[in-house]
């Protein structure tokens, strides 16, 4: 049975992880924080049922991205992208292209995959993370170019595509943040930021999801009676955060660009430094 304070940990966490998973905030930096002052500190279950917690609400995070661009993935897995019937237009965004986007940080993640859960997960690489992206943003925005930019994600060719995701294999340095990292690159390539935005949101569904999968699986056991509520509240908070997140920051993110977004991350590592290295 969940009690009130393992319910309040649960929604907690499932906040932070809805509102930072797909903001160029890095969730991975938040999560440092909660995970110290609510997990962590009170030993509410082991370490490995913890860890199993943090795939679940990602999970939450990705089911939202899901239902808000539910139009657009369908359009992706209908039958004309794989027969190619006719009506098929052929700027329009098709599953090749988020292919390409994907490869990139896919053989890197899957070649270093060891490396980076042993060697690149401590608080130390995330302030460098946090604070590296933050300029990265910053340049984004001083840099971008000023004319024929691409208004959809229809306009997306190959070639951009591949650099984007070139762009996302900087997210494997924890901290980095993957939106901030691939919306960074789009918006240097020429995307306004609405449009990167909705390119990095699609592209990361299939990339997070086969992981947060494939974590599940290695994890089943951790499934408990006694840990099943705590999972499911989780995954309900972070659903309906990133939900309310995602609809905030797409309407957003073309008036105010990154660079806001970049001080928030420089400020957020300043903190954790402070608390959490001095």
């Amino acid at each position: 049975m969940l009690n009130l304070w393992e319910f309040f940990v649960a929604v907690i966490l499932g906040l932070v992880e809805g509102l930072t998973e797909f903001a160029p905030v890095s969730s991975t930096g938040h999560m440092i924080i909660v995970d110290d002052m609510l997990l962590q500190s009170k030993e509410l279950f082991s370490k490995e049922v913890a860890n199993t917690f943090k795939v679940v609400i990602q999970l939450g995070s990705i089911m939202a991205v899901v239902i808000l661009f539910r139009e657009r993935f369908i359009q992706l897995l209908s039958l004309k992208q794989f027969v190619g019937k006719k009506g098929t237009q052929e700027n329009q965004l098709n599953l090749k292209i988020i292919l390409v986007g994907l490869l990139p940080a896919g053989i890197l993640g899957f070649l270093f995959e060891d490396y980076i859960d042993e060697y690149l997960f401590s608080i130390n690489t995330v302030l460098v993370g946090l604070v590296v992206g933050a300029f990265l943003m910053i340049a984004a925005d001083l840099l971008r170019p000023k004319t024929n930019i691409i208004q959809t994600v229809d306009q997306i060719s190959y070639r951009q595509a591949f650099w984007i995701g070139l762009f996302q294999c900087l997210a494997l340095w924890p901290g980095f943040s993957r939106s901030g990292s691939t919306i960074s690159g789009a918006v240097l390539l020429g995307l306004n930021h609405r449009t990167a935005a909705d390119f990095t949101f699609i592209m990361a569904v299939p990339i997070m999801l086969g992981a947060s999968t494939l974590s599940l699986l290695k994890n089943w056991q951790y499934f408990t009676i006694d840990a099943l509520p705590f999972f499911i509240a989780g995954f309900i908070s972070a659903f309906i955060f990133a939900l309310l997140s995602i609809k905030f920051f797409l309407k957003l993110i073309n008036k105010i660009k990154l660079i806001p977004f970049a001080i928030y991350r420089i400020v957020l590592a300043a903190l954790i430094y402070v608390f959490f290295v001095m």
